[in-house]
Formats: C-alpha cells, sequence, structure tokens
C-alpha cells in the first residue's frame, strides 16, 4: 500500500523537496537549504511508497543514532511495509526538525522525525526559532528515559561539582534547545557555577573530539551517548562524571551527586525539577499535529511494535543503547505536566535557557 501523499510526487524524496522549499519560505531564512546537506539530492532516491524520518540533527550524535536504528526497522510495521529514508534536518537545537514537522510535513503518516528533548520547553519559554505547538505534536513515543551527566576529562580543572563554584570549566555546546547549552548555563545561574561554553558544534560526537584534543574540558550529554559512542571513558576513568540530572535518580549512579541534590533550597529544587523534566522525555519520536486518530494510532502501534521486534532490540544492543522504552500517551501526559509548571517557575528557566 502506497502512501497517500505520495501520489503527488514522482517519488517520497521528490515530495519532501517541495516540503522544504514551502519550509524555507515559511521560515524566510534564505540560507536554509545550505544547512540541509543531502536532503535535496535524495529527491533522486526511494521509490513511491518509502516514508520518512526527520532527524533533528546532524550525522554522528545520539539522536542520529537512535533515529536510524528505529528507521531500520519500524517500516515492517507501517502499512505496505516502506523503506524508511533518513533525512537529517540540523539546526537551531532541533527547532528546524520541530517546525518543519508541525507545519509543513504531510499529515499522511509518511513523515515521521525525532527532535531533542529539551526542545518541549523552547515555546514555553519564548525561545526564538520554536515555531511549534508541543501540546499539538502527534507522540509517538521514545525508545529509552536519559540521564544527563555532565563530564570533565581527568586533567581538566574541575574535579566535583564542589569546584564548579570556584573554577572555570570550559564546555562544548550543540545549539539552543539542547542540554548541552540550558543545562550549565541555567546551572550558572541558579547554583553560582562558572560554566564556559563555546559554541558551534554540529553534534556530541564533534564536542567529545574536541575533549581529545583538549580544545575543551567537557560537555553535559545523555549518559548513553558517552557510554555508546566512548564506552571506554567511564570505565577507564579517563572522564569523570561531576553530577547527573535526571526525572528521579539512577541507580546506576548511586555514587554520583544528584543534581536535585545540589540545590540549596526549596525553590532551587523546584527549578531544577522543571529544568530537567525533560530528561523523561528520553528521545522522543514524533509525528505532525492534526493526525486522523487512526493515523496517529497507526504510527504509535508501530513504535511500541518496534520497541519489542527482537531485530530492533539486537540492533540496539550492538550500538550500546539501552531500550527503556515509554509511549506516546505517556509523553503527551508528561508534556501536559510540563506544561502545567508554575508560571513564575517556566518565566524564570526559560530566561535561563535562552
Amino acid at each position: 500500500m502506497a502512501f497517500p501523499g505520495a501520489r503527488q510526487a514522482a517519488s517520497a524524496g521528490e515530495a519532501l523537496s517541495v516540503h522544504i522549499l514551502r519550509f524555507t519560505a515559511f521560515l524566510g531564512l534564505s540560507g536554509l537549504l545550505g544547512a540541509l546537506p543531502g536532503v535535496l539530492p535524495a529527491a533522486a532516491q526511494g521509490a513511491a511508497k518509502n516514508a520518512t524520518m526527520i532527524i533533528g540533527f546532524g550525522p554522528g550524535g545520539g539522536y542520529d543514532l537512535w533515529g536510524r536504528v528505529v528507521a531500520r526497522h519500524i517500516g515492517k510495521y507501517l502499512p505496505g511495509a516502506p523503506v524508511v529514508v533518513n533525512q537529517n534536518m540540523p539546526g537551531a537545537g532541533s527547532y528546524v526538525a520541530a517546525s518543519y514537522l508541525y507545519n509543513i510535513a504531510p499529515k499522511d503518516g509518511s513523515v515521521m522525525g525525532i527532535i531533542a528533548r529539551d526542545a518541549t520547553l523552547g515555546p514555553l519559554s519564548g525561545a526564538p526559532g520554536a515555531r511549534f505547538d508541543p501540546l499539538k505534536l502527534s507522540w509517538l513515543g521514545t525508545p529509552t528515559s536519559e540521564t544527563s551527566v555532565c563530564i570533565a576529562n581527568a586533567n581538566a580543572p574541575v574535579k566535583t561539582a564542589a569546584e564548579l563554584a570556584v573554577k572555570q570549566m570550559v564546555l562544548g555546546d550543540t545549539g539552543p534547545g539542547t542540554g548541552t547549552r540550558s543545562y550549565p548555563n541555567a546551572l550558572n545561574a541558579l547554583l553560582g557555577y562558572k560554566f564556559k561554553l563555546i559554541s558551534g558544534f554540529p553534534s556530541s560526537s564533534d564536542v567529545f573530539l574536541a575533549m581529545e584534543r583538549g580544545e575543551v574540558d567537557g560537555i553535559c550529554e545523555s549518559l548513553d551517548s558517552v557510554n555508546g559512542k566512548r564506552p571506554d571513558w567511564l570505565a577507564s576513568k579517563k572522564v569523570n562524571i561531576l553530577f547527573y540530572g535526571a526525572a528521579e535518580p539512577n541507580p546506576r549512579l548511586k555514587d554520583v551527586p544528584f543534581v536535585l541534590d545540589l540545590a540549596n533550597t526549596p525553590e532551587q529544587r523546584e527549578e531544577l525539577l522543571f529544568l530537567y523534566a525533560g530528561q523523561g522525555i528520553g528521545r522522543p519520536f514524533v509525528a505532525p499535529p492534526g493526525l486522523a486518530p487512526a493515523t496517529l494510532a497507526m504510527l504509535r502501534g508501530a513504535f511500541d511494535k518496534t520497541m519489542k521486534d527482537a531485530e530492533f532490540l539486537a540492533d540496539a544492543a550492538r550500538q550500546k543503547l539501552d531500550v527503556e522504552p515509554e509511549d506516546g500517551a505517556h509523553l503527551e501526559k508528561l508534556i501536559r505536566q510540563i506544561y502545567a509548571t508554575p508560571k513564575a517557575t517556566i518565566e524564570k528557566i526559560g530566561k535561563l535557557i535562552q
């Protein structure tokens, strides 16, 4: 069975090119196409039955890895068992991809994507470029819950979380809307830390290389990304975990400070809880808003079946990815809870993470 939207073009790639051209006009950014390498050339690829996985970051990072692993297996549970073509759409911490999915992508079930967990807070905080409403996006699920760790090279001047209040630490960040930037920025203001951010890295893989070269001291990044791309770092103590943040304490890190325990007042604890709420969102897979109920049920069902698929689980294990999935209904409920946070807390944290 071919997807209905594919009838409008000779191929899924051609249809995607048309949508991106419209999206360029929507954003008013003349340079957007230049920021999306490989998107238009893909128009010549694939058959009409292809589906598309939009990945909100460049190649090599954790979101790219998750997006590609899911894309390799979810097609067998979609109508007609389509090939799922990956399209990296980096920009503004995945705001570009989220805005594309929200405003331009077809609503026929042929396009889905993965965006940054912290991008959810963008519209809530009034972040520039966040042209989407998380309460209306179609949430499909997440393959894992996340733990964010702030790590430092073993030879970095900072050895513990307590030292961050008196010593500067240079971090690499991958752009607005990501925890690599929003967490250290907010912690500087909330806890008096002295993180210095170096921007311009396309993905966490690029920051890891910069750490190995001694260009930056560390990064605040997901634990699975660190273990997946540098599996020897923690075991060999090449890096230290200064502290971690998550929706709840991680039993695997019982000897590492939990960020909520670093709060000095109940108000700070509430603010940190909101700041790290996105960790419960994990690696969210989404689809455009306004889907027909049957289409949304089909996509959510395909995602849920993929999470139990033996070949998918084996593939994820080879990539050193921990599969601890939550379904789309869970994500939708969590996001509504986040958006019910007291306005004063939202405004304060919103200003800090922009």
